[in-house]
């Protein structure tokens, strides 16, 4: 900080990445007033990030450049709350009554498991304490089974042997899974390496898979493959997802959804 109390170039940049990170983008004006510089000073902070590989510039801001290793905290993973919203409604037409769920830990699929009617009666096998929590105290007629196993700070799921080894005994009518980045180039990925193999067994544990992405995920890669977009048969996304990319994706996930 210079001695008048203005923050310093790299102090204003790790400020506007942080931003970025924990709201999934920044916006020019907003980062000016918050910051108390001009906006043609963000737009050269934001300029100086993008040359580092950071962040990228969108109209009006910026959005970040994850490293394939990053991965952000489950309270951290605020951003495309309206979306996560939609796709999490969408997701409901596909719970069958009476069925048998498996509901993967993550921030989306946590907000289709808070959608989930009180009164539907449906077995929900999961591997997240926070999606197990809030079923077995709010609904009335779900039957909530959790894989245990080491629980992640990360994400709140369990990972490793024992979760795995529970999921390979069980078997569920609809699987609805995230993801941390997906391409057709690279498929399906994830930064850690335990989580990894704890998806792939989730791959295996249905009939039916159901992918809840928001737009944000096509096309980033993380560190860790666990599984091709063939494995999808429904991806359910939003429509910041452009039209073009949706049917690219379609010629290799067996449904693609925009809400």
């Amino acid at each position: 900080m210079d001695d008048d109390g203005r923050l310093s170039g790299p102090e204003r940049q790790r400020r506007i990445l942080e931003t970025a990170r924990q709201q999934g983008r920044v916006r020019v004006n907003a980062v000016a007033q918050a910051l108390a510089v001009t906006p043609e000073t963000v737009r050269k902070d934001l300029e100086a990030l993008q040359a580092e590989g950071l962040i990228m510039r969108v109209h009006g801001g910026g959005i970040p450049v994850e490293t394939p290793a990053y991965e952000p905290g489950l309270t951290a993973r605020t951003e495309w709350t309206a979306e996560k919203e939609r796709i999490g409604r969408a997701a409901l037409a596909e719970v069958p009554a009476g069925g048998v769920i498996f509901v993967e830990a993550g921030s989306t699929t946590a907000r289709f498991a808070e959608l989930i009617p009180a009164d539907l009666a449906v077995t929900v096998v999961t591997n997240s304490l926070p999606i197990a929590q809030q079923l077995a105290t709010r609904s009335s007629a779900a039957t909530v089974v959790i894989l245990g196993g080491r629980v992640r700070a990360v994400t709140l799921g369990s990972v490793d042997a024992l979760a795995i080894r529970n999921l390979q005994t069980l078997y569920a009518d609809v699987a609805f899974l995230g993801t941390n980045g997906m391409s057709l180039e690279r498929g399906l990925t994830t930064p850690d390496i335990a989580e990894a193999e704890t998806k792939r067994a989730a791959l295996s544990c249905s009939n039916r898979r159901v992918l809840l992405a928001d737009h944000s995920k096509v096309g980033r890669v993380s560190f860790c493959r666990y599984g091709e977009l063939g494995d999808i048969d429904h991806l359910i996304t939003d429509t910041g997802l452009p039209a073009q990319q949706a049917a690219e994706l379609g010629s290799t996930i067996g449904r693609v959804t925009r809400v």
